[in-house]
């Protein structure tokens, strides 16, 4: 919902066909689906969310690529081929009882940060993102990912490439931490995470065109916790080191004609 509502701000008044006429028109793509993904990071469950997609693209220029685990963002500087701005994300709350062990609740964060990244003809990306958790886990996490792209403007576009997440020691132990108190509620061992990274992975997404109006898109994503994240007593007790998610939908393209000044 955040991507959905974050674009939908951007969207001026009125809209009519799909084919836009000039520069001063901007096409708007909305998608909707379904995705599975883990039930809270490091979980061996998974659960069903809602997926939803915005892409804004001005006059009849082909969409900007975006990953299917971008957050949402605004840049504020851009040319060709560099990109600087804002970017967001909410990480699902994990509670206990999700886990089956009483380890402390963690509340559902929001986090804000900024994001740089360098695409070349629109054939590969690289991108990073730096947030901060404003309450939840009140840490700090990011992800350096690069993406091979394979493209036929909006007709397909298809991606694929590593990724490499890492965060601070208050992130880790909200999400991985095991205190003296949970220790001896649990008899898990007491476990206090350090910095670093905690997963790698790899992430594939797709979206092609049906016609002017509707496409499908979709996704696919694999992270293995690693470093203070895979030994965690959590995770090795009641989780898995393994986190899988993936998900498809359909969109809808439609433009908005603005006037002559």
């Amino acid at each position: 919902m955040r991507k959905l509502l974050i674009g939908l701000a951007a969207i001026l008044p009125a809209w009519g066909a799909v084919q836009a006429q000039d520069n001063r028109d901007i096409r708007v793509r909305v998608g909707a689906g379904a995705q599975v993904q883990p039930e809270y990071i490091g979980a061996d469950s998974t659960n069903v969310a809602p997926l939803f997609s915005v892409s804004v693209a001005r006059g009849t220029n082909p969409f900007r690529f975006s990953a299917p685990d971008d957050g949402p963002s605004i840049a504020l500087v851009r040319n060709d081929a560099l990109s600087f701005g804002l970017t967001g994300n909410i990480q699902g709350k994990r509670k206990a009882s999700d886990v089956g062990a009483p380890v402390g609740n963690v509340k559902r964060t929001f986090e804000v940060g900024a994001f740089g990244q360098y695409e070349w003809k629109d054939s590969f990306r690289v991108r990073a993102e730096l947030l901060k958790g404003i309450n939840g886990h009140d840490g700090v996490v990011g992800t350096v990912s690069a993406d091979k792209i394979w493209r036929d403007g909006d007709r397909y576009v298809v991606s694929l490439g590593p990724r490499v997440s890492f965060s601070n020691g208050r992130y880790q132990r909200a999400y991985f931490g095991v205190t003296p108190p949970v220790a001896l509620a649990t008899g898990l061992p007491a476990y206090r995470p350090g910095s670093g990274i905690h997963s790698v992975g790899l992430a594939s997404g797709v979206k092609t065109a049906l016609n002017d109006r509707f496409g499908l898109f979709g996704f696919a994503k694999y992270e293995r916790l690693v470093g203070h994240a895979a030994k965690s007593p959590i995770v090795r007790e009641f989780g898995s080191r393994n986190q899988f998610s993936a998900g498809a939908g359909i969109n809808y393209t439609f433009v908005i004609h603005r006037s002559p000044k």
